[in-house]
């Protein structure tokens, strides 16, 4: 099943816990802290805009990029609607509808991110290996690249075979986990039961169903392919902090750097 179709509607919904407001602050004062303290900046796997949006109004010219367009619908709607409440709107956020894997730009931008684990979805080294690649091919010279990806731990560990189910006022979610550690898939199954109407006092649901296939990597293995594509790789941190990756790190984020590359035209 094709993800993030039926789901994207209630995306932000069932995500209502997550600190996208910490992990914004965080992934701004390591753009700062690398020397990227305005410019261009592009999201890859943007989802509804959530992180996006915070980027922005930190002063952020945005692009995001999604190979959902039904999580891009929610991201312009949410803008249009500021508009539409005389607030600013979405018309200095470019969203693109591309697949990370041979997206596009018009030009190059001062950093690329990717957040809540989007690359985890790339499950094929030489996938990984291209997007690496094209991340380096748009990057100012010395751009920074920031990511974060779920580790071997969590997936394994922590939610493993574990079903989560969830409710709201109209809408309940069932999410059944399972991981492969020979391959290192990991697989979410969602079934979302959505009130849509009332018929004789009796309510209406809809039902959406969604597969989701995640791989866990190594972190040498990560490093490797940021190399591989030609960039320069920096650190990689505990989520959150500055601290060193550990056996217990349940996300990991790294910071790898545009390297010159013959052939490249760079543009001074």
């Amino acid at each position: 099943m094709e993800a993030y179709t039926g789901f994207a509607s209630l995306y932000d919904t069932f995500m209502d816990n997550v600190p996208y407001g910490e992990w914004s602050r965080y992934v701004i004062g390591l753009l700062r802290e690398y020397g990227i303290d305005g410019g261009i900046v592009c999201e890859l796997g943007c989802g509804t805009g959530s992180i996006t949006r915070r980027l922005r109004d930190a002063g952020y010219d945005m692009i995001g990029i999604d190979i959902s367009e039904d999580m891009l619908d929610v991201a312009r709607e949410y803008e249009f609607e500021k508009v539409w409440q005389g607030e600013d709107g979405c018309t200095d956020i470019l969203y693109l509808n591309q697949d990370m894997r041979e997206f596009e730009l018009y030009g190059t931008v001062a950093a690329i991110i990717s957040l809540c684990d989007s690359m985890n979805y790339i499950t094929q080294e030489e996938d990984l290996k291209k997007v690496f690649e094209l991340v380096n091919n748009y990057l100012d010279p010395g751009g920074i690249f920031i990511f974060d990806m779920n580790t071997v731990h969590k997936y394994r560990d922590l939610i493993g075979d574990a079903t989560i189910a969830e409710n709201r006022e109209d809408c309940s979610l069932i999410w059944e986990n399972s991981y492969q550690e020979e391959t290192g898939l990991n697989q979410y199954d969602i079934t979302i039961f959505r009130r849509v109407d009332f018929e004789e006092g009796e309510a209406l649901y809809e039902r959406i169903q969604e597969t989701h296939i995640q791989r866990a990597y190594e972190p040498e293995t990560i490093v490797r392919l940021i190399d591989e594509a030609g960039m320069e790789f920096v650190a990689m941190y505990d989520a959150g902090t500055h601290n060193a990756v550990t056996a217990e790190t349940e996300r990991i984020y790294f910071i790898a750097r545009e390297k010159r590359q013959k052939g490249k035209l760079y543009l001074s």
